[in-house]
């Protein structure tokens, strides 16, 4: 009850406002509803309903300053009445993409929908999209509101038209008879397309072929470019995309892309191109992955940019690089290829060119808008380009048929050479059994003296494999002679610790001397050991000196980078003798107050490590050396010299003896690492 009282007051004010009335006896032919004065507008959101259009009251007279954006709608509002004792139809005409008509039947709204991106079977026009059929009862009057809106900001916008039926047949059969030679010539494409596409799947599953599933992909993409073209006409029969006609619009410019791919790649190897040049080749297959990937990017941008200048731009824009790339391309084959069936290409190629160039030219230049023009005809750009390609297509169906009797062709010529191949073979074969005795000797000499020479080099090999097996066994007795003579000198430190009656000393000295001798023993099995293990030894090595030698002994270790010394390699225990003999032979006997041993680690470009203590020095060393012969630094340079030997990276030594004014300061000791 209260719907009915509801809709009823808004009926009351529909009628207080439209007090003017659009008589249906006006409308001789047509009448345009935009500046007419019984018409209002108003515009809204895309989104608000059709109840809250019912409660607004700024409504304003409808001129042509009032048009569609992507994301507003325009409504109109207008009444109409039959005065006569007839039944009426009125046609309403809109070329906008969708169109919602509601128009009063007593105290209800009946809704038609129409429009170009409506889909066929919500439309309440089958056959026109443009065209909505009002009926009007004797003597009625309804007030009519009309929603008009696009998801295109339309360049030129078109009004709504307001028909008679005599206006309506009228110009329903001249549309007609203007589309019906276009709609003869898109089922014409179509029909040869679907047969040629039957034929050449035939052709595919017998022989399996690269060439022929390129031409179908080239030839199904080219079927369902023409059902797109097929939507804009009045056809009937078949017109499938009018189901989908968003997608289709989407669709539309990538679909001509992806079977111009498949076309690029169907002349690789109609023509074999890749025999004739590599170079083009690679720009053929690279122009054809364009075509895809420009495919799918502008279906991406279709679905997301409702902007009909910015699509323009980009149809104007990979047209003018595409374009004369084709052309380039298509002179580059005629001059680089020579096979059999170019003279196909050349004639489908060109009629496809000047199909897409003048199809282009009159889309860039608008000619199919010019009044009486060559091209003023229905589709005439769609036309254009299907004609183009449709001579295309011929003629390389031709160019497949002649293909297959090619290969025929060749396989008979294979055959026949085979064939004399074989008879000229038996003939080679009597001098070759002649020829073979001879070669058979010949080969033999060479191989008894190949194997000769293989055996000298097998026996040098051998020597410089045993060479190197004794160096490094050499290696090896010289790192065994090292481990006990570093022992002992350990023992003889405890000993005297033991002597002088420093039992906490010694069992200090004890505890550490069983931790380094068991990271030597760790250490005797491995050829060499990073300098950061040894350089760990030998922290253990002179903290048992330093429990040793008391407090005027210090040391110091210097190290820009700990990480940066597990990056070099060095054979184990080689600087241990050099601080042990800088410690019992430099500065054990040294009578100075100050002991002092300094190690330096320095990584700033190669390894370099400075072992330097301020002992007696050389010369007083060599001295007590005659009682005590150390052979630790003998040893140690021996097992350098085979170091270097064997690696290719390098240590070299230098011993400095130290002088104070012609006094002896001490001893340094330099080793240098060179990868």
């Amino acid at each position: 009850m209260k719907k009915t009282v509801f809709i009823g007051l808004f009926l009351l004010m529909g009628f207080y406002i439209l007090s003017a009335q659009i008589r249906t006896d006006t409308v001789v032919s047509k009448l345009d509803l935009v500046t007419h004065p019984q018409v209002q507008a108003l515009k809204s959101d895309r989104e608000t309903s059709f109840a809250h259009i019912l409660k607004e009251t700024k409504w304003q007279p409808y001129d042509s300053t009032v048009t569609t954006t992507p994301k507003t709608a325009v409504w109109i509002r207008f009444q109409l009445e039959n005065p006569s004792p007839d039944t009426v139809k009125i046609y309403v005409a809109s070329y906008d993409n969708y169109l919602d008509l509601y128009q009063q039947n007593g105290e209800n709204y009946q809704h038609f929908q129409n429009g170009y991106l409506t889909s066929l079977k919500d439309r309440s026009n089958k056959k026109e999209y443009f065209f909505t059929e009002i009926m009007l009862l004797p003597s009625q009057q309804s007030l009519c509101y009309m929603k008009l809106s696009s998801d295109y900001k339309l360049v030129n916008p078109n009004y709504p038209v307001l028909y008679s039926r005599l206006g309506y047949l009228e110009f329903a059969d001249a549309f007609e008879v203007q589309e019906k030679p276009a709609v003869a010539f898109i089922y014409t494409h179509l029909i040869s397309l679907c047969c040629i596409f039957s034929f050449a799947l035939v052709f595919f599953f017998r022989l399996r072929k690269k060439v022929y599933f390129h031409y179908l992909g080239y030839l199904f993409f080219q079927i369902i470019y023409v059902f797109l073209v097929l939507r804009t006409t009045p056809a009937t029969v078949g017109n499938y995309a009018l189901y989908l006609p968003y997608f289709s619009h989407y669709i539309f410019e990538p679909v001509q892309f992806i079977f111009i791919g498949f076309y690029i790649f169907f002349i690789l190897h109609l023509l074999e191109i890749k025999r004739f040049g590599r170079r083009l080749y690679k720009v053929l297959a690279g122009f054809g992955i364009f075509c895809f990937v420009y495919a799918v990017l502008r279906f991406v941008i279709n679905c997301f940019w409702h902007d009909l200048e910015t699509g323009e731009l980009i149809f104007f824009l990979v047209r003018m690089v595409v374009l004369p790339l084709n052309f380039v391309l298509f002179f580059w084959i005629i001059y680089k290829v020579k096979h059999p069936l170019l003279k196909y290409f050349i004639l489908g190629e060109g009629l496809f060119f000047v199909g897409a160039v003048v199809s282009s030219l009159v889309a860039i230049n608008s000619w199919h808008l010019v009044p009486d023009g060559i091209f003023n005809f229905p589709h005439s750009q769609n036309i254009l380009f299907q004609a183009g390609l449709l001579g295309e297509v011929f003629c390389f169906s031709i160019a497949l048929g002649e293909n297959v009797f090619l290969i025929q062709k060749e396989k008979e010529e294979t055959s026949q050479k085979f064939i004399a191949q074989l008879r000229q073979n038996q003939l080679m074969e009597e001098n070759m059994r002649k020829e073979l005795d001879k070669q058979v000797n010949q080969k033999t000499d060479e191989l008894v003296q190949l194997y000769s020479e293989i055996e000298k080099q097998k026996e040098e090999q051998i020597k410089k494999s045993f060479s190197e097996r004794l160096r490094n066994m050499k290696m090896l007795a010289l790192r065994s002679q090292m481990n006990p003579h570093f022992i002992f000198n350990s023992l003889n430190a405890l000993k005297n610790l033991v002597m002088l009656s420093r039992k906490e000393d010694a069992v200090q000295y004890l505890d550490n001397f069983s931790v380094l001798l068991r990271t030597i023993l760790q250490n005797s099995t491995r050829n060499t050991i990073t300098v950061e293990e040894e350089l760990d030894m030998l922290e253990l090595y002179l903290s048992l000196e330093k429990s040793r030698l008391g407090e005027n002994f210090t040391y110091t270790i210097h190290c820009n980078s700990r990480e940066a010394l597990s990056q070099y390699t060095i054979p184990p225990l080689l600087l241990q003798p050099f601080v042990e003999n800088a410690i019992w032979h430099g500065l054990q006997p040294s009578t100075k107050p100050e002991k002092i041993l300094s190690i330096r680690f320095d990584t700033t470009e190669q390894l370099q490590i400075t072992i330097e203590d301020n002992g007696v020095g050389i010369a007083e060393s060599s001295k007590t050396k005659k009682l005590h012969k150390s052979a630790g630094t003998d040893i140690t340079k021996e097992r350098l010299s085979l170091y270097n030997h064997i690696n290719e990276a390098k240590m070299h030594l230098k011993i400095l003896n130290l002088e104070d004014n012609g006094v002896p300061a001490g001893t340094r000791i330099i080793i240098t690492y060179n990868e």
